[in-house]
């Protein structure tokens, strides 16, 4: 396992979020440094307004890396905005008897990223799911195996170039490099399933503020995303509308008082709602909570129902069987566990980070597992990724490793 500093970078529609975490002996990860901020500049998981955008950046790895006591000078970013889609591509090649190597998965999954390059689309992921020797299928492994002819299914994630574009321009404004990119969703899974949900086939519904993400595992490998531009930023603006109150106190109201079911003491309980652009203390109406409610519902409720119908289009509804997992800072509402099972027709869960050392309470909810996951993400895959700090090893970062340094770049 590499040791060093693994930087995560989670830039939301409502929060930024960055973690920072050091690799234990064990290979399992312990959380060093976290900073988050209110996301400014960003709007449905896209950039628009890149100098507000970079400034909440910068606060929230300017508090990781104080927390720290480290600088970081490359992250892992996620992936929301740009509209991400998935296929799956098949490529078969010849052997001509020689054993699978190297070379030839990596010309295969070449070819596989070539066959689905298009100029107005950057790939993000393209994902080995399952190999072939002959027709025969479940190879997790091929390097070493003999045969004629040696397939590959790939699991390609492209976006818009655009939006990808944009968020990469304002990372780089933050004297950041980019480590790797992480579709939101893929990276939710990876901190909030378990190894046998995942095996099995699971369906890992990410609530963003901005967006609600899906992604579908089977047999262990990510087979299916989508992103659908609706998010908890939704509810509170139809809050918003619907008692004609600021903003800021909807939201408020929604983390209070909020449910996406109905109770019988609803009309009982009177809240009390600031009217907009009123500032006397006395202008405010009483309504009752159900009627914060019948404002909430029929949202979380669409919300479930286009995951619902994106998921039977895609034809992975059968294939993730029976298991949903619920996570992103809107699936904490009240109530969203149980309409999901109404909607979906499965068995639901709520999920937050797991196998993290170090996560405060606070920050370990279903809110924070993009961030997390994006850890995790770097973990898997240690070899294409170089631990995000400055320097190399601990001897790099002591007073003689950081002098040997500047002799060497500067003579």
């Amino acid at each position: 396992m590499r040791n060093g500093l693994i930087a995560a970078l989670d830039v939301g529609s409502t929060k930024v979020c960055c973690f920072l975490a050091r690799v234990q002996e064990d290979g399992s990860p312990r959380i060093v440094g976290i900073g988050h901020q209110l996301a400014r500049g960003m709007r449905l998981g896209a950039v628009v307004d890149m100098e507000e955008l970079e400034h909440s950046i910068r606060a929230s790895v300017d508090a990781a890396e104080d927390m720290a006591g480290e600088r970081v000078r490359a992250v892992l970013v996620n992936v929301s905005g740009g509209a991400p889609c998935s296929a799956n591509v098949k490529v078969e090649v010849a052997m001509n008897g020689h054993a699978v190597n190297e070379a030839d998965i990596r010309r295969m999954l070449d070819h596989g990223r070539a066959h689905h390059h298009t100029p107005d689309r950057e790939l993000v992921h393209a994902i080995p799911v399952d190999y072939t020797i002959d027709g025969n299928d479940g190879i997790k492994d091929p390097r070493g195996m003999y045969g004629d002819r040696l397939g590959v299914a790939i699991h390609v994630i492209s976006a818009a170039v655009g939006p990808v574009r944009n968020l990469t321009t304002v990372v780089h404004r933050c004297h950041l490099d980019i480590e790797a990119r992480v579709i939101s969703p893929y990276a939710s899974g990876l901190a909030c399933l378990v190894d046998d949900e995942r095996e099995l086939g699971v369906t890992c519904i990410d609530m963003g503020g901005g967006t609600t993400s899906i992604a579908v595992f089977v047999g262990a490998q990510l087979v299916h995303t989508d992103v659908i531009p609706v998010g908890g930023h939704h509810v509170t603006n139809d809050i918003a509308r619907g008692l004609s109150t600021p903003v800021n106190y909807a939201e408020r109201m929604k983390t209070l008082y909020g449910s996406a079911l109905p109770s019988a003491a609803d009309d009982r309980e009177m809240l009390k709602v600031p009217l907009v652009g009123e500032d006397e203390e006395g202008a405010s109406n009483q309504v009752p909570r159900s009627m914060l409610i019948q404002i909430i519902q029929p949202r979380i409720e669409e919300t479930f129902e286009l995951v619902r119908s994106h998921l039977e289009r895609s034809g992975f509804d059968k294939m993730a069987g029976r298991r949903v997992v619920l996570t992103g800072g809107a699936s904490q509402m009240q109530g969203a566990r149980d309409l999901a099972g109404l909607v979906l027709d499965k068995q639901v869960r709520l999920g937050r980070p797991v196998g993290f050392h170090g996560l405060p309470e606070a920050t370990g909810g279903p809110a924070f597992s993009t961030c997390a996951g994006l850890i995790r993400y770097a973990l898997a895959h240690q070899p294409a990724a170089k631990a995000g700090r400055k320097g190399g090893d601990d001897g790099e970062r002591s007073g003689w490793g950081r002098f040997g340094q500047w002799l060497k770049q500067n003579f």
